[in-house]
């Protein structure tokens, strides 16, 4: 059976570049390679673009680009390459590619750029589109499209680079601390703060601001954070709701909160009281399903924050 080429792609220009290297590896490693034959790409923090042919571990110990193992390569926007560009010396050489597997994580991988060339390439794709991916990265549109659904979010106001001291205290002046400050496009925490009090805003806004160029402060809320998988595009197979738990653990003791999943009065664990609402009869794994169905995010609805999954 002839074997479905995945491209891979990893790294990026993001202050996530690591974390999508184990990322990557995992991914990696857990693909069928009896029925799919994968293709690494690498983008380096400086935006080049490598494809890799050494072993996994340097993938995960961030020495990949060392040792000779990889060549200049990028996708071609020209549909009819339908993959990568390879320059080797004084040669050009087109490898054509079946499906492209994004794991680039927060700016230039989920921010819906790389989905964009994807897209122009004709080359499907796991994960969301390019609208869903743009709209889902900015804190600030997120907040927005998910309030005209009807969907709670805390009190904001959004700063953009150039602000003053006199514009943040007006602004400031309708939330009630204590405050989450963040960069309004940046994943995995990087660049957040939470402030207790006035003195300490300017200190935290600096430090988002340097992830990027308009920044989000919100008011905190008591509460834990979960996560769902959403697979698939005319029909959605949906995982279970599972709790994301920090190294000291996250829970929610408030009654309020745990009247919610009917367990008022004690400790809630969503993983506990959780049910699996999927539509299919047994359980695959998220990567694999994937790829092997074929099922590339086309519409919002693919991502697990759309509006029709919930956010």
């Amino acid at each position: 059976m002839k074997r479905i080429k995945v491209a891979v792609l990893f790294g990026g220009c993001s202050t996530e570049y690591e974390v999508s290297l184990q990322s990557a590896y995992s991914v990696i490693t857990n693909l069928n390679p009896n029925k799919y034959e994968t293709i690494l790409i690498g983008i380096t923090r400086q935006g080049a673009w490598l494809r890799f042919f050494g072993v996994l571990e340097k993938i995960q110990n961030n020495t990949w680009m060392d040792g000779g193992d990889c060549v200049p390569a990028i996708i071609s926007p020209d549909r009819n390459i339908h993959g990568l560009l390879e320059f080797r010396g004084n040669k050009v050489i087109a490898t054509r590619i079946d499906v492209a597997f994004p794991v680039l994580h927060g700016k230039n991988g989920e921010d819906g750029t790389l989905q964009g060339l994807l897209t122009m390439a004709g080359i499907p794709f796991a994960g969301c589109g390019t609208l869903c991916s743009a709209m889902c990265m900015d804190k600030d549109i997120a907040h927005k499209i998910v309030n005209l659904a009807g969907i709670k979010t805390p009190p904001s106001i959004v700063l953009r680079s150039g602000f003053t001291d006199a514009e943040l205290s007006k602004q400031i002046s309708c939330l009630t601390f204590p405050l989450f400050v963040k960069p309004a496009n940046a994943g995995s925490s990087f660049g957040i703060t939470k402030v207790f009090q006035k003195d300490e805003l300017y200190d935290a806004v600096t430090v988002a601001f340097q992830h990027d160029n308009k920044v989000i402060i919100e008011e905190a809320v008591d509460g834990f954070e979960v996560g769902c998988a959403v697979l698939g595009k005319d029909s959605l197979a949906i995982g279970e709701v599972d709790e994301i738990e920090l190294s000291h653990g996250i829970s929610a003791v408030s009654p309020s909160t745990a009247s919610v999943l009917s367990r008022a009065s004690e400790r809630v664990r969503v993983s506990a009281v959780a049910t699996r609402r999927s539509s299919i009869s047994r359980r695959r794994d998220a990567r694999s399903l994937a790829v092997d169905s074929m099922t590339v995010a086309r519409r919002p609805a693919t991502c697990p924050c759309s509006l029709r999954t919930g956010m």
